[in-house]
């Protein structure tokens, strides 16, 4: 039968393509390559396990098996912005080189409002410029600093130092994303176990409007507990983090984030499909020790993250816990969050000339948790029996394959969430067209996932035999005249 393929080990076909099967068509003018899947955990861009205040050259807790491309990190306004009008940049670029040469992004959120006696967040010269700085507690503590950010020159200088912020760091290349913080406790936007009081609405807004003028290419996440300015956020295009992930009880017996807030706060804020268009973050209430010892499912707490969609988790560099079935379903988290592209085969003339256009059809599936939220880009490698190369880009962009769902917040998810589907398979044609120069010849065909601005591989595949270069070499074909 003419559409009938045969399939034969690549190790046969190709010898050391060895990761591959290939199939050809009767009249052998179609190659069909099926790539092998990969099971190891992939170090990608904006997902996957956070350090925290370190780079993961310097997160002595940070296991040689875990791979880290994010760098979380909080400061208050007065470490960046220490003199009025003058924002450090020396420190923060030298923070982002440091993370630049750990193989890392930067992520990180400004914080106005501190719990620390004699460490406030809030830059010393407010009261120089007339702003209004109170005094309260935080819980039993002692007297605490905080300023008022409804007073206007309080307001205005912090809506300015956003400004500027954004003017010299949206969209670098070396920042994952940031937290639209500022307000509350710790930028959390709540002031418990406090007499002191949020900021008005309209102040919130005008800080919220701040950060998304500033931040039109770096990502935002709000916090969870924004309230209305949640919903505000995300639906001018944030996407959101949660700093309470595992909590299964431990500040109450009765009531706890993962069965009670998120449930509640992610539908009254429209934001259950926020993870469609912009990143989920999570943060570890306390540590994973802390769940460990409380007897909380590791199982339950991964799997609940991953059917939320996280791209990202931070465990502030604590140790992991201790035994057996730890590093496991660590394994077993880090492999599915975040997105995971698999290229499940692909099909491709045989022969072709110069000029000409090489037509490729594929099948595609996102294995994770999250879509890929930058529009990278597919492209291909053909080199020559001398080893030397030439980089095709071509028109598909990862950004729109999304992976699966499940239903979320239902009498069976509290009991025990499913396992996170993969994404669809999808189809997907992408073509190149040959320079007319091209000299005759064997050329093998490598692929890889490239950023908008380079030809070099960005993104590792969740298949097998990524050479050392980042691409992935899959066929051979024929250049003739």
């Amino acid at each position: 039968m003419r559409n009938k393929w045969y399939v034969v080990l690549a190790i046969a076909m190709i010898g050391h393509l060895c990761w591959l099967s290939v199939a050809f068509a009767d009249d052998t003018n179609w190659v069909h390559i099926v790539p092998r899947e990969a099971d190891e955990i992939l170090a990608n861009p904006d997902m996957g396990w956070e350090t925290f205040h370190r780079t993961a050259k310097q997160d002595k807790n940070l296991p040689l098996w875990i791979p880290s491309t994010v760098h979380y990190a909080r400061w208050g306004w007065a470490t960046l912005e220490p003199e009025a009008g003058k924002i450090d940049h020396e420190f923060l670029d030298g923070i982002l080189e440091e993370t630049r040469a750990s193989g890392q992004k930067l992520a990180f959120r400004v914080m106005c409002c501190s719990t620390s006696p004699r460490k406030p967040y809030h830059p010393g010269w407010l009261r120089d410029i007339g702003g209004k700085v109170i005094v309260t507690r935080y819980g039993d503590g002692p007297e605490l600093e905080i300023p008022v950010l409804d007073d206007p020159h309080v307001l205005a200088a912090h809506l300015d130092f956003i400004k500027r912020l954004g003017a010299r760091y949206d969209g670098h290349p070396d920042i994952a994303h940031i937290d639209l913080g500022s307000v509350g406790w710790w930028g959390e936007w709540h002031m418990s176990s406090s007499p002191a009081e949020m900021p008005s609405d309209k102040a919130q807004k005008e800080i919220v409007d701040a950060y998304l003028a500033a931040f039109q290419k770096t990502p935002l996440v709000m916090l969870i507990g924004g309230g209305k300015m949640l919903k505000y956020a995300v639906a001018h295009g944030t996407g959101w983090r949660a700093d309470c992930l595992g909590d299964m009880g431990g500040f109450s017996k009765t009531w706890c984030h993962m069965r009670m807030a998120y449930p509640k706060m992610l539908p009254e804020a429209n934001a259950v499909d926020t993870w469609k268009t912009a990143p989920v973050a999570w943060e570890t209430c306390w540590d994973a020790r802390k769940w460990v010892d409380e007897g909380w499912s590791l199982r339950y707490i991964f799997n609940y993250a991953l059917a939320l969609h996280g791209s990202v988790i931070n465990n502030k560099s604590a140790p992991l816990p201790e035994g057996k079935s730890i590093r496991p379903e660590v394994e077993r988290f880090l492999r599915r969050l975040g997105y995971r592209l698999v290229l499940k085969e692909l099909k491709h003339p045989k022969r072709i000339k110069p000029g000409e256009t090489l037509m490729l059809a594929m099948k595609w599936q996102n294995t994770g948790s999250a879509p890929c939220y930058q529009p990278y880009r597919l492209a291909y490698r053909l080199t020559d029996s001398q080893g030397l190369h030439q980089v095709f880009v071509g028109n598909v962009t990862v950004d729109q394959w999304l992976p699966g769902e499940i239903e979320l917040f239902t009498e069976e998810f509290f009991k025990e969430p499913a396992d996170l589907p993969p994404g669809e398979i999808v189809d997907v044609a992408d073509s190149i067209r040959l320079p007319d120069d091209l000299s005759p010849g064997s050329y093998k065909l490598s692929i890889g996932v490239v950023s908008e601005k380079d030809t070099e591989p960005i993104v590792q595949l969740g298949i097998q035999g990524r050479s050392k270069d980042g691409w992935y070499p899959l066929s051979t074909m024929t250049i003739s005249r």
